[in-house]
């Protein structure tokens, strides 16, 4: 009997793994912020852009630097860079903007660059690791590999719309 009730847990478990796995296939843009490569969901994705210098707002956070009007659109961009606390953040011909759509509000993220768009499945993507220090991981959704590629994958929604940006309203649910 209990040979049956584990195998039962062992085929719920592979069921439950290989659901999840199926819930995040999916086709991310990657870009770099220093040193390492991200990957965000490409519906998230509006376009991408050229860098331009924005219009700063006054005592605003060092990561939020300021809006463009984008179409008629006042849009905040922020920089990952700061944001994620990468060493560097230069400026150059490789940094662009991508423009994204998050809950309903149009937002733009600094970045080193951006390299291309991959299609990752259940297969190729790792649970984010767990650590007890006081980083904070939660929007970091999974590693994903690509050959010897190791792409951290951002759960950018939810970075966008968190407290501390103070981009959006709370979520509420």
């Amino acid at each position: 009997m209990e040979m049956i009730q584990e195998g039962s847990r062992i085929a719920q478990q592979e069921a439950a793994r290989r659901a999840h796995a199926v819930a995040r296939n999916g086709e991310y843009l990657t870009f770099r912020l220093g040193a390492e490569e991200y990957g965000i969901d490409i519906l998230r994705v509006q376009e991408i852009r050229s860098y331009e210098q924005p219009t700063r707002i006054a005592n605003a956070p060092a990561f939020l630097k300021g809006v463009v009007n984008l179409r008629g659109v006042i849009v905040p961009i922020v920089d990952l860079r700061l944001k994620l606390g990468c060493e560097t953040a230069e400026y150059n011909h490789f940094t662009v903007v991508i423009v994204l759509n998050v809950k309903g509000r149009v937002v733009g993220a600094v970045v080193d660059s951006v390299s291309d768009v991959i299609e990752l499945n259940g297969e190729t993507i790792r649970p984010a690791p767990t650590t007890n220090a006081t980083i904070d991981t939660s929007y970091i959704t999974g590693i994903g590999s690509v050959g010897e590629r190791m792409l951290i994958l951002m759960d950018i929604e939810s970075l966008m719309s968190s407290a501390d940006m103070g981009l959006m309203e709370a979520a509420t649910h």
